[in-house]
């Protein structure tokens, strides 16, 4: 469903900017000579709408006049449908060149998978509790999913608190530390933990080479017992 949202609180102070006023000052500021006017957007949200529809003609169609019906509208998704817009008729999977195999090299050092994820109280990098009902997480966001045979493999325990270790090409060295591993149906060879906590572990480079999208459903890491010295 796609509907219209709005504040339900008083802004804290006259100096706040909205979502889309912050976005559209980044832009003004690195993109002097596109030739937009990003304030013509940020003085009325209608005109969004109109550009959207007009890039998804198909999909957006009365945009503006749809997102003020109580409850807004269904968005059709043609999948959902079973139907695929496809030159066979039918869903085609893609495999990405790189991710079906690991080098011998990052096998013998027990590479792990990290997707970062969004919790239940969450919305993108809004945190609205510390709890995620969808996983049985409460109280605590530093959590890492992991499969038994993959903490048994490392001798980590249940509830042990462990550090993270991403692995570049660059040389830098990323880490993350004091998360608590949970046991999780999740693949051997993959572990889950949230962002933005986990978002110091991916490269600027580790994107879709097309699109540019992060890749930060596989982040390749090194996942081990932290040091108690570390530890506050």
């Amino acid at each position: 469903m796609v509907h219209a949202s709005s504040g339900l609180v008083e802004p804290p102070s006259e100096h706040l900017k909205s979502e889309v006023a912050i976005v559209c000052g980044i832009a003004k500021a690195t993109l002097p000579a596109s030739g937009i006017d990003w304030d013509f957007f940020v003085d009325d949200y209608d005109r969004i709408r109109d550009k959207i529809e007009a890039v998804f003609p198909q999909l957006f169609a009365d945009f503006n006049k749809r997102i003020r019906h109580p409850g807004g509208f269904h968005l059709t998704i043609p999948p959902r449908e079973r139907i695929w817009n496809t030159p066979t008729g039918r869903a085609n999977f893609l495999v990405f060149d790189g991710l079906s195999e690991d080098p011998a090299a990052a096998v013998a050092k027990k590479v792990l998978r990290l997707a970062t994820l969004r919790s239940h109280d969450q919305y993108n990098t809004t945190i609205y509790s510390l709890n995620d009902r969808y996983r049985g997480v409460f109280d605590g966001r530093m959590v890492v999913f992991m499969h038994e045979a993959d903490m048994r493999e490392r001798g980590i325990m249940p509830g042990a608190t462990v550090e993270i270790e991403s692995l570049a090409e660059d040389g830098k060295r990323r880490i993350v530390q004091g998360f608590r591993v949970k046991p999780y149906n999740i693949p051997a060879g993959c572990i889950g933990a949230y962002y933005p906590e986990t978002n110091p572990l991916l490269p600027l480079a580790h994107h879709d080479v097309k699109s540019g999208t992060p890749a930060a459903k596989s982040i390749p890491v090194l996942v081990r017992v932290q040091a108690a010295e570390t530890l506050a």
